[in-house]
């Protein structure tokens, strides 16, 4: 079977399990219970096959593993040498029977009770800091699940039996992640607006990531930040678009716990190294992070909530991150306040920083026209990206993307207008490859191209007052074709032709009414007689 085939059949596993749950909750509630099984079962799977090879007993039976590893955990002789290889490994170990293989056994012959999978999730999150309250959104005793405990232990032991299905540890990291990161996707398409908070669509975080990774692939040690991560796919992309991708640092942050969660199950089954994984949950805006070293980055991504509300409190204007711009992003809209945030942990040299905000960021004015102005005299913004209309799960706005540097000696303004360019989908437009590949071959070359880009001078964005919509520097009009005069007389002469000829067909239908009454005659007479008129 080949990579793509066995992608879509974990795909399709993974999706077939969440059937169970669709009916009885939506998908910002039910998308825990499930990623956390998923997870679980990796982490499990993962440890047997760990203990068979590490006995020289491997095996790609997991029933077979576990009698492997019951044996040698119940044998005094080896149970405390075995734990302390597993856990010095894997930062876990979990008990023979409380592993996913053993749960499912229990599922089988009736004697499973919700309590046991309960046991094995605090214990996995009491036995490393990494896993701390990793499990802590996923309410086993929710009367979501069914209104007794009984129905409870039904409906997550069915869902556990789907999963037993899945090879998930025999995955390659990334196949695994991918999957994962399908899922999530997925559940973005069915929580509509709610999605958000956790998800940037692939298409999206692909062209921001390979723009801020152009002509650094070959970096070792690349840094990389996103204040604002969701289930940090934005960051993940990384991995796919570096040459170096196991000397890549993710530094996260999140305000959700429950997307916080997610983003560190995530980074897990993508296979990055827990040294690599520096994730924080906080508000972004209310407190600054990183404080320590490194706090400016190589690369900073960013798909924040959009026109979200903030506090404004006049203290931050003594912030560091907003104090050189003289002006908070009003309460109303924190826009400006992310983009700062996100500018503060650039670095000086080489950084590249991509976000994604909505048009108004562009063109709005007061404090907001003033900061913009700030940044552009400072030569901080290099481009701007018109994104195309629905591309995103939680709004059908059309998005800007901003690329924004701070070594740069020029002050001019690369805009691209892509608008146009997606692929219409069932439920949201969709950019393809081709189109990500002509956006990124515009923004290399900087050079004007009729009805898509321009590159606009200093002098040009003071003479429109410092006003960045797209509009105004890429000219997308398309003036329609002149029809001939003599053209349109002959289609209504035609036009014309046909209603004298309909009307004469009409008539003579009308001819062979006949009135059932007099007076009913009489009408007809009088109403074909006004018709002819």
């Amino acid at each position: 079977m080949s990579e793509l085939q066995t992608s879509q059949s974990l795909y399709q596993a993974l999706w077939n399990s969440a059937d169970i749950l669709r009916s009885k909750m939506d998908a910002n509630d039910y998308k825990s219970y499930l990623l956390g099984m998923v997870f679980y079962k990796y982490l499990s799977d993962k440890m047997l096959f760990f203990v068979a090879r590490t006995m020289e007993e491997e095996t790609d039976d997991l029933a077979q593993a576990l009698e492997l590893y019951r044996g040698y955990y119940e044998d005094p002789e080896t149970h405390d040498d075995l734990i302390e290889v597993v856990k010095d490994e894997m930062s876990y170990a979990i008990e023979p029977d409380l592993t996913f293989t053993a749960l499912v056994q229990e599922i089988n012959d009736s004697s499973f009770q919700l309590e046991h999978l309960a046991q094995g999730f605090r214990n996995i999150e009491q036995d490393d800091e990494l896993f701390e309250n990793l499990f802590e959104d996923i309410d086993l005793y929710s009367k979501k699940l069914g209104a007794t405990p009984q129905k409870q232990n039904q409906t997550i032991a069915a869902v556990m039996k789907e999963l037993a299905e899945l090879e998930v540890a025999g995955h390659a990291g990334d196949m695994l992640g991918d999957a994962y990161e399908y899922l999530i996707g997925q559940f973005a398409t069915d929580s509509g607006k709610k999605a958000g908070e956790f998800y940037t669509p692939q298409p999206v975080a692909k062209l921001m990531t390979r723009i801020a990774l152009l002509g650094r692939e070959d970096k070792k040690g690349f840094t990389l930040y996103d204040p604002t991560m969701g289930s940090g796919s934005l960051l993940l992309n990384a991995k796919k678009y570096s040459h170096e991708p196991n000397t890549v640092s993710y530094f996260g942050q999140e305000l959700n716990t429950s997307t916080y969660n997610l983003a560190r199950m995530n980074m897990i089954l993508h296979g990055v190294p827990i040294e690599n994984q520096y994730l924080h949950n906080a508000d972004t805006l209310d407190e600054d992070w990183p404080t320590q070293e490194p706090t400016n980055f190589d690369g900073v991504l960013m798909n924040p909530p959009y026109s979200a509300k903030w506090s404004a409190d006049s203290g931050f204007l003594q912030d560091p991150r907003f104090s050189p711009f003289g002006k908070l992003a009003p309460k109303s809209k924190a826009d400006f306040a992310f983009l700062l945030h996100g500018y503060y942990h650039l670095k000086q040299d080489g950084g590249v920083m991509a976000i994604v905000l909505p048009h108004g960021v562009l063109f709005r004015g007061n404090a907001e026209g003033l900061i913009r102005k700030h940044l552009l005299e400072e030569g901080a913004i290099d481009t701007v990206i018109g994104l195309p209309a629905n591309i995103f799960f939680n709004t059908s706005i059309p998005t800007t993307v901003i690329i924004l540097k701070k070594d740069r000696k020029e002050r001019d303004v690369y805009f691209i207008d892509a608008s146009k360019e997606f692929t219409k989908g069932k439920n949201q437009n969709i950019m393809e490859e081709r189109h990500i590949e002509k956006i990124l071959a515009a923004y290399q070359s900087r050079e004007n191209m009729d009805k898509f880009a321009y590159l606009a001078t200093f002098e040009e964005l003071i003479e429109n007052d410092y006003n960045l919509n797209i509009p105004r520097y890429v000219d997308t009009f398309e003036e329609e074709e002149v029809e001939p005069l003599a053209d349109i007389a002959g289609k209504i002469n035609e036009t014309n032709e046909t209603i004298e000829q309909k009307t004469a067909d009409l008539l003579g239908m009308l001819g062979q009414l006949k009135g059932t009454s007099p007076e009913a005659e009489a009408d007809l007479a009088s109403f074909i007689e006004r018709f002819k008129n």
